[in-house]
């Protein structure tokens, strides 16, 4: 008889949760602690939030003998990052009543989180979200999370197209427990068992892993669809909506030292007719689900399980589950996977003005009112904000007789005008310390620093306004998507990175390490020698990413498997 595997501890999690309601209703009652139970604060992901404490007080607390300062961390879903701006200053109430740090965060997945949510209000904080039509269902967890939709302003009847599927996605792959209704909304229970709930798409243990999905339309990949689990690339004819190039397999995480692990791009499928979507993305869940490493978390994304398949076996595999046999891809090209910033006029002499918020912090500190300035321009606001996959805002739908007056206030309050070089633009980082469990470095609160220092070594080589694509995290799980950037910089230590080099540009090709373990004299002297190197030797519009290969700094890659070699 073959010995039973031994599945992963958030299986067991998962499978004595009842769909997900684990003892979270006792949790919340418990007054005597900040925080929850273990199991379910792995069940609470599913509901959208995180249990954190604040590290930076972590050892003081405890010679205090004193439990960790526990708070929360909860991410909304917002299918293709649209919002309405009576919806945008509920969210900016919710933020200054219910949160200790009063501040916003757009994510890199084009939607919006709170931190430093305590206990006692989390209840309170969903219902005020659920009075404006929002919710955190699945914005975490081993579940469909998100999904990403290109923002693109130049072509908004087209973007409207891709944003319904967006929509519609998400909307299909919720799970159907009643858990975050009964818990947080006061639903009454009426399934009592698994016969009358039940999980069609997903099972009663969900997927082994999280699941991402992003929509693009080219020339722009601002969603950075090569880093998710499934991609649709959008194939329009006269401006309308044909269908979609679908991939999957993408992934960002990794672990240090351990080769096993490895950022992947997204592989092709093929194409699909727009109305075959729905039944394409169920298909790939329902793969994962059956497939899926539920035994090693750490192999356990979609990437590995294609990997492990093969494309060929898993595309016939997705083709029988779905009844959908792919087509030839169609061709198209990304040209970059950034924002464009400041005003661009789309459909019926509608403005969009997309405004740079630096690693999407917003709140009102030092000389930073962004709270304050969104909040007025919310308030006169006709049309929608957009958040957008690299933590900006787009003030979208704009009359013209409006444009001048939104300008006046997002210059008043910082939020547009400001002098940027090509770097900072271009820049990302996660959350990391002092919040995220898992960071091993800063991020969001250093980055900003070392784009000043590098920005005047570009300065020397008159280089200040080159795009270049910097990113930063405080782990390597990757949520800036830093293997897919032209420079980036990965948590070892404190004070110290994995220096990354060699990504294009457009978000098709990984970087390659670098330098490892190396603080920030070592970084900004080997950036001074390479930036200087560009300057002299760069060919005509050649990119820095593409510099560094072409001289033999690093490899070109483009498979994960070949990421440690």
């Amino acid at each position: 008889m073959s010995e039973a595997k031994k599945l992963s501890p958030n299986e067991g999690i998962k499978s004595r949760s009842n769909f997900l309601r684990g003892t979270i209703l006792e949790g919340l009652a418990d007054a005597t602690t900040g925080g929850l139970a273990a199991d379910d604060t792995q069940l609470t992901k599913f509901h959208g939030f995180y249990q954190q404490d604040d590290r930076d007080l972590r050892s003081e607390r405890k010679k205090q003998k004193l439990e960790p300062l526990h708070s929360f961390m909860l991410r909304a879903r917002v299918p293709g990052g649209v919002i309405q701006p009576k919806q945008w200053l509920a969210v900016d109430a919710i933020a200054r009543e219910l949160t200790m740090f009063q501040s916003i965060r757009i994510t890199t997945r084009q939607t919006f989180q709170y931190h430093g949510i305590l206990k006692r209000n989390i209840k309170h904080l969903i219902q005020s979200l659920g009075k404006e039509l929002l919710d955190s269902i699945a914005a975490c967890g081993d579940v469909n999370r998100n999904v990403l939709s290109n923002t693109n302003p130049l072509e908004s009847e087209l973007h409207g197209q891709v944003h319904e599927y967006a929509v519609k996605i998400s909307e299909h792959l919720l799970p159907r427990t009643r858990a975050y209704q009964e818990i947080w909304l006061d639903e009454e229970k009426v399934a009592s068992n698994e016969e009358e709930e039940g999980e069609p798409i997903y099972g009663p243990t969900y997927l082994p892993r999280k699941f991402k999905i992003a929509l693009a339309i080219p020339p722009h990949n601002d969603v950075d669809l090569y880093a998710n689990d499934l991609g649709f690339v959008a194939i329009s004819e006269n401006g309308k909506l044909v269908g979609f190039n679908v991939f999957v397999g993408g992934g960002m995480g990794s672990t240090h030292g351990d080769k096993a692990t490895y950022p992947q791009i997204a592989r092709g499928l093929g194409f699909i007719s727009a109305e075959d979507a729905i039944a394409i993305s169920e298909a790939v869940v329902a793969t994962q689900r059956d497939f899926g490493d539920r035994e090693n978390r750490k192999h356990a994304r979609l990437k590995y399980t294609v990997d492990d398949m093969g494309v060929d076996a898993f595309r016939a595999k997705v083709e029988k589950l779905s009844g959908v046999e792919f087509q030839v891809e169609r061709p198209f090209e990304f040209t970059m996977h950034s924002d464009r910033l400041g005003w661009a006029k789309g459909l019926k002499d509608k403005w969009n003005l997309t405004l740079f918020i630096e690693n999407g912090r917003i709140w009102d500190r030092d000389d930073k009112r962004y709270m304050t300035g969104l909040r007025e321009i919310a308030e006169v606001h006709e049309g929608e904000f957009r958040m957008t996959a690299t933590q900006n805002l787009i003030i979208a739908n704009v009359p013209e007789a409006k444009k001048e007056h939104i300008e006046s206030l997002a210059r008043e309050y910082g939020l547009f005008g400001q002098t940027l070089s090509g770097l900072r633009r271009n820049s990302m980082a996660c959350v990391a310390l002092p919040t995220c469990g898992l960071a091993m470095a800063e991020a969001e609160r250093y980055l900003p620093d070392l784009v000043s220092k590098t920005d005047k070594v570009l300065g020397k080589y008159d280089l200040t306004d080159e795009p270049i694509v910097i990113r930063m995290t405080g782990c390597p799980n990757g949520c800036a998507r830093p293997f897919l950037a032209e420079i980036a910089f990965v948590g070892k230590g404190p004070g110290k990175y994995n220096f990354y080099l060699g990504g294009d540009g457009k978000g098709a090709r990984l970087n390659k390490l670098y330098m490892e373990n190396v603080g920030e004299d070592v970084i900004l002297e080997e950036l001074d020698q390479l930036l200087l190197a560009y300057a002299k030797e760069r060919e005509s519009d050649e990119r820095f990413g593409d510099f560094v290969i072409r001289q033999g700094v690093v490899k070109a890659t483009v498979e994960g498997r070949d990421f440690h070699d």
